[in-house]
């Protein structure tokens, strides 16, 4: 009897990810899911921004484009897509997804899953002695709410699964793990349970590999000189037995390269504690897989173990932390180096004249083509003398939004009152924008609930 395989592909390694990859799966033909990951931290408090703008709004609205063109062969072919483009606005994303399936007149439903909004919330958590502490530094939320701007759980791939398993061909979420779109899938092709640890954690495991796209097919990889046609770089899928055992690969003829060197990079991409990988469904032993080439392009991975996860879910806040501006210019040789700093000397004292002043701390001068990002380190890499051009960037915080509007409109003059060489000045003015300061925290489980809901079911 041949072994079920249920393969898994990932299109989307974050939100502006290239257009390709979801096409290039689909067409391949060989999936049976497609995952579309768009969320990032700070993603999810620029869909913030625009919800408050408008109420119809919040979701990466890329997905529903690149749906119009490719949901069709996807219904056709029987691939189900599950993507977090909902972000802070499911609802809104999910029936913009039905409207699609309408203009197409097809045969295909979409459901959503939220829950992981806690915005509205937080006093209430607050409330029930969960200070949603930041995990950094142990501070207490509360003090802070007026300038929380969104707050929201990491859900796992339970609730993804349900919906699967109400018929849905399209499943939309909110804030879910990143692995959770792989996961969900296998859950529900091949019923595993909440305590069925080791398969949940091959999943994650799997999920993890290709959630960044083509990062486990050659992209971003140090051995690049080995990655064959860059250009034409293939997104990856994972093939996945019962077991929960898989193997990692690329459609057919595209570029790009599977091994045993490119999925060990992105499998210790962006981890904490390798044996204790944390996810809401389950904590993942990332020192435990086995990784075997077992083909051209084709990497085995077998032996996961994973254990029950903790009774917290992460949240991630994102607060207004004033603004910030940032302006550049070239400034070509001779002697660019020191030009450039004068430059930015220039440009401070001149505010400091007028009035305006940034703390220390506040401000960030980077000569760029002068060792910027190994500045400080040994020298493994060459520092040039008198390099032919280099890029002066400046980048200031401030609570005071005027301050920095009034520094964008100096750094234009400077062309004509600095240095002679400075040249690059385009776009128009620099101008402020709101920055966003990161929180971290851990909610109970206990108060949060996920909600499914398919969009046209009976009730």
């Amino acid at each position: 009897m041949t072994e079920r395989i249920v393969r898994v592909g990932n299109g989307q390694g974050f939100w502006g990810d290239s257009e390709i990859g979801p096409r290039q799966l689909v067409d391949a033909g060989v999936i049976d899911y497609l995952t579309l990951d768009y969320l990032a931290e700070v993603t999810m408090s620029i869909l913030q921004k625009a919800r408050a703008k408008n109420p119809d709004l919040g979701y990466a609205a890329d997905f529903v484009t690149q749906l119009d063109q490719i949901l069709p062969a996807c219904v056709d072919k029987g691939i189900r897509i599950v993507a977090n483009a909902g972000g802070i606005n499911p609802r809104a994303c999910a029936t913009a997804v039905a409207q699609v399936i309408e203009r197409h007149g097809l045969d295909a439903r979409v459901a959503l899953v939220s829950g992981d909004d806690l915005l509205r919330r937080l006093p209430e958590i607050i409330a029930a002695d969960a200070p949603l502490a930041h995990l950094a530094s142990g501070e207490p939320l509360e003090p802070q709410l007026d300038r929380v701007r969104s707050a929201n759980a990491y859900l796992g791939a339970f609730p993804i699964a349900e919906a699967l398993g109400r018929g849905a061909d399209v499943v939309v979420t909110g804030r879910v793990t990143d692995a959770s779109l792989i996961i969900g899938p296998l859950i529900h092709e091949f019923g595993w349970q909440p305590d069925d640890f080791d398969q949940l954690a091959a999943a994650t495991v799997a999920g993890h590999i290709i959630e960044c796209g083509t990062q486990c097919t050659g992209g971003n990889y140090d051995n690049w000189r080995a990655v064959p046609d860059l250009a034409g770089i293939g997104y990856p899928y994972v093939e996945v037995a019962a077991t929960g055992d898989f193997v990692v690969s690329k459609s057919a003829g595209t570029g790009g390269l599977v091994d045993i060197g490119t999925v060990t990079a992105q499998l210790l991409y962006e981890i904490g504690d390798p044996q204790a990988y944390l996810g809401p469904d389950v904590i993942a032993d990332f020192t435990s897989p086995t990784l075997t080439q077992a083909g051209p392009d084709r990497v085995a991975v077998s032996g996961c173990r994973g254990r029950a996860p903790a009774d917290e879910l992460k949240v991630s806040a994102n607060l207004a932390d004033g603004y910030r501006i940032v302006g550049q210019l070239v400034v070509g040789a001779p002697d660019a180096v020191e030009k450039a700093r004068l430059t930015a000397e220039i440009l401070f004292e001149r505010l400091r004249r007028d009035g305006i002043a940034f703390p220390a701390q506040d401000v960030l001068v980077e000569v760029i083509g002068a060792n910027t990002l190994y500045s400080g380190m040994p020298a493994s890499v060459a520092d040039p003398a008198d390099p032919p051009e280099v890029l002066l960037r400046i980048a200031v915080r401030s609570d005071d939004r005027r301050a920095l509007a009034r520094l964008g409109a100096e750094v234009a003059p400077l062309l004509t009152s600095g240095p002679p060489g400075l040249t690059g000045f385009a776009g128009g003015r620099p101008r402020p924008s709101e920055v966003m300061r990161f929180w971290p925290a851990l909610v109970p489980k206990s108060l949060v609930s996920a909600r499914v809901e398919v969009i046209g079911e009976a009730s």
